[in-house]
């Protein structure tokens, strides 16, 4: 039986939802457990990945059953999820042919179908850091965070001096190491400074209630950089990436030796184009 069929309208990423969105029957296997044929397609589909979490290897025809799905239905779906690479088709042990004609084919979801779903780490993190807060106080959250942005930045080369060149060149620095730990930080040039975009935080929401953790890279960032540093924008206040702003010599930008005497040609040029840093495949 060929469940690969050119009608079928591939999507990119499926709905995946946390296991136990399948009502299990309380007769035991025998007895299908049945949706409604009207549910919404996203629901549907997170019905299926919970099966084959569950319960897979599974069969496409015991998918049906289960489901209350057409084969044309449990095929859209299942051809939707391998294309996407969640889904496989297997072989178990011990499997037993019915009938004659070709083995029947078992599907279950890979690790990357597993990845999709959802995950309690960071509830986790949130209780850790909240117990470590009761027994140790504010110091105590203020050392973690501390002692986390130090594994990240330790192998950070600091800015020689306070040139300008050498500030940007230690800020390029600084977002290589944060995009090697998952945070896809690239540096952008504005006006007479530089920015630091982390464009994902893997702890924001653990960041949300625990603040120290952005203030203890901040704080690192100066340390870097023998500047001033300034937060303008944090993914864990819900905006779309974290921005740290770097300034810079005026003298980057203007043949005049170094004054800090401000002339129309050394005003901040607003608008021009940033210099976007490629980030790491």
């Amino acid at each position: 039986m060929q469940f690969r069929h050119t009608g079928v309208v591939k999507t990119t990423e499926s709905s995946l939802v946390r296991p136990g969105s399948v009502v299990s029957s309380a007769a035991g296997a025998g007895v299908p457990s049945v949706r409604p044929a009207s549910a919404p397609e996203g629901q549907t589909r997170s019905a299926v990945v919970t099966l084959l979490l569950e319960e897979g290897p599974i069969t496409a025809s015991d998918i049906g059953t289960r489901l209350g799905l057409s084969a044309a239905g449990v095929r859209r779906h299942l051809d939707a999820l391998i294309d996407a690479g969640e889904a496989r088709i297997t072989t178990p042990a011990g499997a037993q042919q019915r009938g004659r004609g070709r083995p029947a084919k078992y599907f279950q979801l890979t690790a990357a179908g597993r990845n999709r779903l959802g995950h309690t780490y960071d509830d986790l993190a949130g209780a850790a850091m909240r117990q470590l807060r009761m027994i140790g106080g504010d110091a105590a959250i203020e050392a973690f965070a501390r002692q986390r942005v130090n594994t990240i930045v330790a192998d950070v080369e600091p800015a020689t001096g306070s040139d300008a060149h050498d500030v940007e060149d230690a800020a390029d620095r600084i977002a290589d190491a944060f995009s090697a730990a998952g945070f896809s930080a690239t540096t952008r040039q504005v006006g007479n400074g530089v920015q630091i975009c982390q464009h994902h935080c893997p702890v924001s929401h653990v960041a949300s209630e625990f603040p120290e953790l952005c203030e203890a890279e901040q704080t690192a960032f100066a340390e870097i950089l023998g500047t001033h540093v300034q937060r303008l924008a944090t993914i864990a206040n819900g905006n779309c990436a974290c921005t740290t702003h770097v300034p810079l010599s005026s003298t980057r930008y203007s043949n005049t030796d170094s004054s800090d005497k401000k002339t129309p040609d050394a005003q901040p040029r607003v608008g021009e184009r940033p210099r976007l840093r490629k980030e790491p495949a």
